[in-house]
């Protein structure tokens, strides 16, 4: 898209906000920018970086007069009435994705785009793990911290063998042209029920990201992902449950493909069974961008994970200590539960987000010793939760929870931090919240 001249307000200042301002300016535009709360401090940040950039705050409508296209930023929804009426007058709304999109169709790299409610951080980082070791120039983006279009200007415009995007039903939501070379949805759960009518409202967000022509990578195993095959597409499907085009052998543990033997789930240094989905959603999308499967394999075995998912942070009297602090969902803890062996003591809460807590009920049962509550919808979860056969109690501070779960917990059991919640009422952020975990295991 020629950009030159175009009048543009870019609305949402954080990181995507602020990269496109850099990359629009840069490109000839005529840029304005927009905050709901913007601090003068902020805005002074801002001018010093982009001098003469107007800023506005209040009214959103203000902001629009005169503007061709709105570019924005991923935590505002677009059917805000203001930018509803925007659209309805013929104004344009696009994000980060969709302009990177634009600039990436005239390039020749290979686009793998990765979106679910979880597991999408945990499959960008090993997918664009194995592309590095498997000699790509590899470009790892979008949700998972680096902002695309920062991305693309690190780069000068040179163009990378590979992208590797992770997607939040958010940034998919105005994009309508990246056309991925092989993308997967990777399960649907109820998540950001705030911004969506309902879980089928927030599922065609995330199937957005199968707009184009290249391989559809499915989870075999969620109904709603089921739904999402597009006929005349390749689709390569990963189940953890029956026989599939990557699959784990129930008996075995062995990993397949077909008929094909790939490796043990024990050689995956990944915590967890839902790591071995995540493994199989890797290869499938590796394999689908031309990728050879012993490369993969070999390189797989030496992939370490994140912090912050399902990570072993220690061991006190044989009782492992397990940090899932980014497990902000219901489906994200269900998975993490599901995917452990032992007993284990399981601390829960935060800010709830709108969802529904009782789909906890089956993962708890015969797994769990109690259940610890924290955070400002812990009285939710103890209501969904009531009557589940799991004892549940009530701790003030996370200190506090890790000093009960570990009076609880017997030799052999773990103690699992997996909030199902946003942390922002006690934290800073999910990291925030796993130092804290940290630091109190280390003061029992």
């Amino acid at each position: 898209m020629n950009w030159q001249n175009k009048q543009v307000l870019v609305a949402g200042l954080g990181g995507s906000g602020v990269s496109m301002i850099a990359f629009l300016q840069g490109q000839g535009a005529a840029v304005s920018a927009y905050d709901a709360k913007l601090s003068a401090e902020r805005e002074t940040q801002l001018k010093q970086r982009f001098p003469g950039l107007p800023c506005y705050t209040g009214r959103l409508n203000d902001a629009l007069q005169g503007v061709e296209i709105l570019a924005l930023s991923p935590g505002i929804s677009e059917r805000t009435p203001e930018i509803a009426a925007f659209k309805q007058a013929g104004g344009r709304v696009l994000g980060d994705i969709e302009i990177l999109a634009g600039l990436l169709a005239q390039q020749s790299g290979k686009i793998i785009a990765i979106t679910g409610s979880n597991g999408k951080t945990t499959v960008t980082s090993l997918a664009g793990y194995l592309c590095e070791q498997c000699g790509l120039d590899t470009v790892v983006a979008g949700n998972i911290g680096t902002p695309v279009l920062e991305a693309y200007m690190q780069r000068g415009g040179r163009p990378a063998d590979v992208w590797v995007l992770e997607l939040s039903s958010f940034q998919l939501e105005n994009t309508d042209h990246l056309n991925a070379d092989a993308a997967a949805v990777l399960n649907i759960s109820e998540d950001h029920l705030d911004r969506y009518d309902d879980l089928l409202d927030y599922a065609h967000a995330k199937d957005k990201i199968f707009r184009g022509s290249g391989v559809q990578v499915l989870n075999a195993d969620d109904v709603m992902c089921r739904a999402m095959r597009r006929s005349g597409r390749e689709v390569k499907w990963f189940s953890l449950a029956q026989p599939a085009d990557y699959w784990v052998e129930g008996g075995s543990g062995r990993l397949k493909a077909g008929n094909n033997d790939l490796l043990a789930a024990a050689d995956i240094p990944l915590q967890g069974l839902h790591n071995a989905a995540n493994v199989l959603a890797a290869l499938a999308l590796c394999e689908a961008v031309g990728l050879p499967r012993t490369e993969l394999l070999k390189h797989v075995q030496t992939f370490k994970g994140l912090p912050h998912r399902v990570e072993k942070v220690g061991e006190k009297n044989g009782v492992v200590f397990i940090d899932d602090s980014k497990g902000t969902n219901v489906g994200a803890t269900e998975a993490a539960i599901a995917g452990l062996q032992s007993p284990l003591v399981l601390i829960a809460g935060g800010q709830g987000k709108g969802q529904d807590f009782t789909p906890l009920r089956a993962a708890l049962h015969n797994k769990a010793r109690a259940v610890l509550l924290i955070g400002a919808d812990a009285p939710k979860i103890e209501a969904d939760l009531q009557g589940c056969g799991v004892p549940l109690e009530h701790c003030h501070t996370l200190q506090a929870a890790v000093r009960r779960a570990y009076e609880i917990a017997q030799s052999g059991d773990i103690v699992l931090l997996s909030p199902a919640c946003a942390s922002f009422d006690m934290f800073q952020g999910y990291a925030h919240r796993a130092q804290v975990f940290v630091e109190a295991f280390e003061a029992l």
